[in-house]
């Protein structure tokens, strides 16, 4: 098995181990974990669909944030809209269309500014702002969901277009710093029907709250590739077994027949 000690042997070696090391402890549990994810959020959903709205402070208090343990639940606000300090999220995409997000702060009655996701809004051909409705002007009570805020990876500061102050995710600290207001963290995803609500964003509970165990699937791949790398090496270093013994039998039956033919017999003294 000295061959195993040759450059190229040792880097194939090294490769398939390191790549089912990485299948096996990186990223087969980072699937299993996005679908343990997925699942919880999908019984999120599914649970705040069937509760009856309460009002926003019984489970985010004034000066609070949106958390996980409330992600999705619905809540009613009453308020006013300030549409000056508007903000879109750009690159989002709606039926395959160019789109933007709008959210508007919304001043509750109790004094408190918070952010409203009012949906969607697509862009016409070449436009890169689309035309949508202004909030209405006035107390209104709104119906929505509480949403934990999005993060933009590159952290990429608030640009001006066409007049519209633009972001790169639904964030209210986003939205906070570039328009120096007190929102609180979180935001309130409208439903349909609400005053000022655009294209709401789509939410779609599962039936008895079973979601598709496609990353499940993807990690049960990643350990068939991982197991698949294993055997694949261990056949190739059989082979090459088999391909150096090959010349050796053939000399010891060779020496053999050679043997009992008697050519090894000492010739005469």
């Amino acid at each position: 098995m000295r061959f195993l000690l040759r450059p190229g042997w040792i880097a194939l070696v090294v490769a398939v181990i390191g790549f089912a090391v990485a299948a096996f402890t990186l990223l087969a549990p980072w699937q299993f974990g996005r679908e343990a994810q997925r699942d919880a959020q999908q019984q999120a959903i599914d649970a705040a669909s069937t509760t009856a709205p309460v009002p926003l402070a019984e489970l985010v208090p004034p000066g609070g944030s949106v958390t996980s343990a409330v992600e999705w639940r619905q809540v009613t606000v009453t308020g006013t809209y300030v549409p000056d300090g508007e903000g879109l999220v750009r690159l989002r995409v709606v039926d395959g269309q160019p789109a933007v997000e709008v959210l508007t702060p919304f001043r509750t009655d109790d004094g408190r500014l918070i952010t409203v996701n009012r949906g969607s809004a697509a862009a016409a051909s070449g436009a890169t702002v689309p035309d949508y409705a202004a909030p209405p002007a006035g107390p209104v009570t709104l119906t929505g969901r509480l949403r934990l805020d999005e993060t933009d990876p590159q952290g990429r500061a608030a640009i001006e277009t066409d007049g519209h102050r633009q972001i790169y995710a639904s964030d209210s600290r986003a939205l906070a710093a570039a328009t120096g207001l007190p929102l609180e963290p979180g935001f309130l995803q409208l439903t349909a029907d609400q005053p000022g609500v655009l294209r709401p964003l789509e939410v779609a509970p599962t039936a008895g709250g079973d979601a598709p165990f496609t990353n499940f699937s993807y990690a049960l791949q990643w350990i068939t590739f991982g197991v698949i790398a294993l055997v694949a090496l261990g056949l190739f270093v059989r082979l090459e077994l088999l391909q150096r013994r090959g010349p050796d039998r053939r000399s010891e039956r060779a020496a053999l027949r050679r043997a009992l033919a008697g050519d090894d017999e000492p010739g005469p003294r």
